[in-house]
């Protein structure tokens, strides 16, 4: 049987002896650790930690999590610990701009982000051919005002049927609710233009072409029922110039929305991402 490897992320109010107490119960264990991060926010002064090993052959999940038990009650942690071995499921939802869905499928295709897409749901047809392509089943949830509860139940149950671990928006054009995004807090990702609030609705980098912006960028965040002010995940911008049109403004748009958005799903997967109130903290 081959070595177990698993993360371990933590967070608590800081206090000397942490780091001594945690890696002493991974020694007991006869674990070996691969990569180590933490982070002392002094404002609030909670600790954040994040610790890569491989598990002694044979250590189960219930072994790691029992031995760990007296530094986390001593310490009174909240704990989170990724089995390495379990490919993270997630569902990608999408309106009639597929630029990111199809990024997040190549990179799962070739290895850079180790995941499996258990569906993709949208309000509109236009991706199914390429679903069917792919072989992921394909769900289309038209919303409505009238029956937007109706089809946020359907979709919650697409998740909890699957075992998803987390909701990628890639340019999925609808406002979840209050509830769920309450429901699904910190498992839901979105991405959009970095203009807000300057250039709302439609066609912003129109928008942001015709004001002559000079830098485009986008910006990966959590979901909260704050609308488009989830805690901060991945970020990048772009110059651009008055001799770039439209349209260039909105196929450099796309490229950074897609870049910016897959590498924010695989810091979260991979465990990276902490939520830390209204901020994250992200480790490399």
């Amino acid at each position: 049987m081959p070595d177990k490897n698993y993360v371990l992320t933590l967070t608590c109010e800081d206090r000397p002896g942490i780091v001594a107490s945690v890696t002493t119960e991974l020694a007991g264990m006869d674990a070996n650790i691969a990569e180590s991060n933490q982070f002392w926010d002094r404002q609030t002064n909670r600790f954040f930690m994040r610790i890569a090993f491989t598990a002694a052959e044979g250590t189960t999940k219930d072994d790691v999590e029992r031995g760990l038990k007296p530094a986390i009650d001593r310490f009174d942690m909240k704990t989170s610990l990724a089995d390495q071995a379990k490919k993270p499921k997630i569902i990608i939802m999408v309106s009639k701009f597929d630029h990111a869905l199809q990024h997040l499928i190549y990179q799962i295709r070739v290895g850079w982000l180790d995941a499996e897409i258990a569906a993709i749901v949208s309000n509109h047809e236009d991706s199914r051919r390429f679903a069917e392509h792919e072989g992921i089943p394909y769900y289309v949830l038209p919303v409505s005002k009238d029956n937007k509860r109706d089809q946020e139940e359907t979709l919650l149950k697409i998740v909890k049927d699957s075992g998803a671990d987390l909701v990628v928006l890639a340019r999925y054009m609808q406002v979840l609710s209050d509830n769920l995004s309450k429901r699904l807090y910190g498992k839901v990702i979105n991405i959009h233009h970095s203009f807000l609030p300057s250039f709302k609705g439609a066609k912003p980098y129109h928008q942001a072409h015709e004001r002559g912006v000079k830098l485009i960028g986008a910006t990966a965040h959590y979901v909260t029922p704050d609308l488009d002010e989830g805690p901060i995940i991945e970020q990048e911008t772009e110059r651009v110039s008055h001799a770039m049109s439209a349209e260039d403004f909105v196929a450099t748009g796309r490229d950074i929305e897609s870049r910016v958005l897959a590498r924010a799903v695989k810091k979260h997967l991979e465990s990276r991402v902490m939520l830390n109130g209204h901020k994250t903290v992200v480790f490399g």
